[in-house]
């Protein structure tokens, strides 16, 4: 079979690209291996009148206006501002680190300034100096070791199943910090929550006369018989390549659903649990949707080192494979034939609007206007 694009997977990376190549006036055909589009971010109606995250709780945020208006295409979106809890020393505390989490924490009446000068000084007591070289090290540095030992240190070992010491800074760079009392856990301008759901969002996206859609279909078993002009990659960035370096890692988690016969369960839409118990965090649907039900639905994640990849694990082990694979990925992409995209094909922590980003940058980098 000849096509003219062949898209390796129907969640937001492949998607999107195969909406913008669609959008030039190239006839695309998108292959899936699940029986459903949306990827990571589907979801769906459970009994109780609920939308359910079947992957897990997914928040649309972005700073980028372009990204924001390309979604609003194909979805309404409520205005969702997304708060979360953290569970320590038997007390919930708001989360990220802000001003009203540093005077529970330490008993102190603060106000915005003496805030920031605190965290400073407590940060300052760690005597690092230079760049940080590890996970720890970068979050100790923002926070200092009294908050890192609360929140940190234990909920990364849990979720990635590493010590902390052994993590790249850069997972730190995601970790809000305010001396405010901002207690949102995003301050991007544009949020909120996609009205009809991400997965109807992802079809009407997916809704064009040059798209063809095939479900429940293996790349792997099917590209011998598929001869593709440009083939957009969004699947695992090792498996590509049939594992040429090695493995890279990938977590994944178990979730477990509960659905009770009470109206809310608790307090905030997440809440995290560093410290105690298996899983790291519960999440309750319906204060993500704003949906009206006699019942809830929670989610609770477990992290386990096998199963669906989740999230790349930011180590030197695979941080050097990851260069070695991103080198064969260069030369593919320089010779017209691929493109790879998204958080698992480019070995990379996106969020939502990154990978939407990535996608439409990558596609028209390779057709230019």
């Amino acid at each position: 079979m000849r096509v003219e694009v062949l898209v390796v997977g129907a969640g937001l990376a492949g998607s999107v690209a195969a909406r913008s190549l669609a959008e030039m006036g190239k006839k695309v055909l998108v292959i899936e291996r699940a029986r459903h589009v949306a990827g990571h971010c589907h979801d769906y109606l459970n009994d109780a009148g609920i939308t359910i995250h079947s992957y897990g709780p997914h928040i649309f945020h972005t700073k980028e206006k372009a990204v924001w208006d390309f979604v609003k295409r194909f979805s309404d979106f409520s205005t969702y501002q997304h708060r979360v809890l953290s569970y320590a020393e038997g007390r919930l505390f708001p989360f990220p680190i802000n001003r009203d989490t540093i005077c529970q924490a330490f008993g102190l009446e603060l106000d915005v300034n003496q805030a920031a000068d605190f965290l400073k000084a407590e940060a300052g007591k760690a005597g690092l100096s230079g760049s940080p070289k590890t996970y720890q090290e970068a979050v100790i540095s923002q926070v200092g070791q009294r908050f890192y030992d609360l929140f940190f240190k234990n909920y990364t070992a849990k979720q990635w199943g590493r010590d902390p010491q052994t993590l790249s800074p850069d997972l730190a760079s995601r970790i809000p910090v305010r001396s405010n009392r901002d207690d949102r856990y995003f301050s991007d301008s544009y949020q909120g929550m996609p009205l009809p759901g991400y997965t109807r969002m992802v079809e009407k996206v997916l809704d064009h006369e040059n798209i063809s859609l095939m479900l429940g279909s293996d790349y792997f078993s099917l590209k011998e018989g598929i001869e593709a002009g440009l083939v957009v990659y969004t699947g695992e960035l090792d498996r590509y390549f049939d594992y040429r370096f090695g493995e890279l890692e990938y977590r994944s988690l178990d979730l477990e659903y509960k659905t009770l016969d009470q109206e809310r369960y608790q307090e905030a839409a997440v809440v995290n649990y560093p410290n105690d118990y298996d899983w790291t965090r519960i999440t309750e649907f319906k204060l993500l949707t704003g949906e009206k039900s006699a019942k809830t639905t929670i989610c609770l994640e477990y992290p386990k080192a096998k199963g669906e990849p989740y999230y790349i694990v930011p180590d030197q082990a695979n941080a050097r494979k990851r260069d070695l694979y991103l080198a064969e990925v260069e030369k593919l992409e320089r010779s017209g034939s691929h493109l790879f995209i998204g958080r698992l094909a480019q070995y990379a922590y996106y969020n939502m609007d990154q990978v939407i980003k990535a996608a439409r940058d990558k596609v028209l980098a390779r057709f230019p206007a």
